[in-house]
């Protein structure tokens, strides 16, 4: 791995988009993905760290002033489930994100292996923006994801299955 990666052990998979490109306003944008993280844990400690590392690297006289960090944000200030008392850290790519099986096997969307609510070992690469619209901002990168357990899905994160319903195929005598 490089200076500027990081791997992050059981965290929670929150909105993924990792095999078919995320769609904003009706545009086709990235690859992307959030993971979760309990705050003062071992992986937000990780996280800061390589993003206070990545912005003495990248800006030797100090940080620009008004710079974001876009990527990594508590969670208490998001209105979604499961981001209370968490830090979320999104990550995106242009290219289709690696996911891999605890065995390292590939899963592909087919699979149904993971689900937002679902725990993953991720890989993430830390970059500068400079663009009129965003600003100055640190984005990361998601470089791959592999599954690590089930959690309880996120509101809507998955659909029934058929056992979720009776067997209707006789019909009613009336």
């Amino acid at each position: 791995m490089s200076e500027t990666q990081i791997k992050l052990g059981e965290v929670r998979l929150s909105f993924p988009a990792l095999f078919k490109k995320a769609v904003f306003e009706n545009v086709e944008t990235k690859f992307e993905a959030t993971v979760l993280m309990e705050k003062g844990s071992k992986n937000h400690k990780i996280t800061q760290a390589a993003i206070d590392k990545f912005i003495a690297q990248t800006f030797k006289d100090g940080a620009p002033k008004g710079l974001k960090i876009t990527c990594f944000q508590d969670g208490d200030t998001k209105d979604y489930d499961g981001y209370e008392n968490m830090m979320a850290l999104k990550g995106s790519s242009n290219k289709r994100i690696p996911v891999f099986d605890k065995d390292r096997a590939p899963i592909t969307e087919e699979d149904d292996k993971v689900y937002a609510g679902c725990y993953v070992n991720a890989i993430f690469d830390f970059w500068y923006s400079n663009h009129p619209k965003g600003g100055k901002q640190i984005l990361a990168n998601i470089l791959g994801v592999q599954f690590k357990k089930d959690g309880a899905t996120f509101s809507d994160a998955k659909v029934a299955s058929a056992d979720a319903f009776d067997d209707e195929s006789e019909e009613d005598d009336f």
